[in-house]
């Protein structure tokens, strides 16, 4: 009889040490190259200039570091507005007495409310310009959506700049700092700012894409309801059409200094590793 049939939970154990000790290799691998090698190069914002000295983490209300900044789009406000209805994202209803009690409504009685508010974030002193959503099932209590500042009224492009948060509404629940009530998200910032991306894309509303550093790479962030989230701290900035034009070619993508390529394939083999002893 083998080792594993004679001792399955042995066999458990070994497995689990290796998947550990594979971590460890790739994390202390990635964390020598994040902070001791190169990392200046790895900040970078030859692309957008413009966004160099800001801070990229909103604040709640209580002033609380809320959701990174991990998106951001160069239009005017009519193009944002078109763009992410062409792909599909519903603006946000603001919040009162009636959207609230139908944002309850709709969690409590699993019914929809495609358009259901977000609470606010603050970002260089403002609440959120703009705000949209995606349905995830038959209720608000799951949801893709993002909030956009205007942060440029011109950048590199001559037009204006956005900057947005993107996450994923996993469910509602109570803040771990305040003890409201607050939807909990999900902890992959990176999936859901490539949902984004890829549903403007899919829609022909980007003509070209490019990175710029954001908060940086990032393993166990919080953000103000107190949630876990994780991110290779870039922001992928997406050139949108304009006057609603459809792209109907390819969206350039323009490309990062190689050190910043090298850090995302160092990032990649991470969340990989992660993924795998899920």
């Amino acid at each position: 009889m083998t080792d594993v049939e004679i001792n399955p939970p042995a066999a458990h154990r070994r497995k689990r040490v290796r998947y550990l000790q594979l971590l460890l290799f790739v994390l202390v691998t990635y964390l020598i190259a994040a902070y001791l090698v190169l990392p200046a190069l790895w900040t970078h914002y030859e692309h957008q200039k413009g966004l160099a000295n800001l801070p990229m983490v909103t604040r709640t209300a209580q002033g609380i570091p809320g959701d990174p900044m991990n998106v951001g789009l160069i239009g005017d406000t009519k193009d944002v507005v078109c763009a992410m209805h062409e792909a599909g994202w519903f603006p946000a209803d603001p919040v009162t007495l009636k959207s609230s009690i139908e944002i309850v409504g709709s969690v409590l009685l699993d019914r929809p409310y495609k358009d259901a508010p977000v609470s606010n974030l603050f970002y260089l002193g403002r609440r959120e310009d703009l705000a949209f959503e995606r349905p995830v099932g038959s209720s608000a209590d799951r949801r893709n959506h993002v909030r956009f500042w205007r942060v440029l009224d011109q950048g590199e492009e001559k037009r204006p700049v956005w900057l947005g948060a993107a996450t994923l509404d996993r469910s509602v629940g109570i803040s771990s700092y305040t003890g409201a009530v607050t939807h909990h998200i999900a902890a992959d910032l990176d999936a859901e700012r490539a949902l984004l991306a890829t549903d403007l894309e899919s829609a022909g509303m980007v003509t070209a894409k490019y990175q710029v550093t954001g908060i940086g790479p990032t393993f166990d962030g919080h953000n103000g309801g107190g949630d876990l989230y994780y991110t290779d701290g870039e922001i992928w900035v997406m050139r949108l059409v304009e006057a609603c034009r459809k792209n109907d070619g390819i969206v350039e993508q323009i490309p990062s200094p190689a050190a910043t390529q090298f850090k995302d394939q160092i990032w990649r083999s991470v969340v990989e590793t992660i993924d795998k002893g899920k």
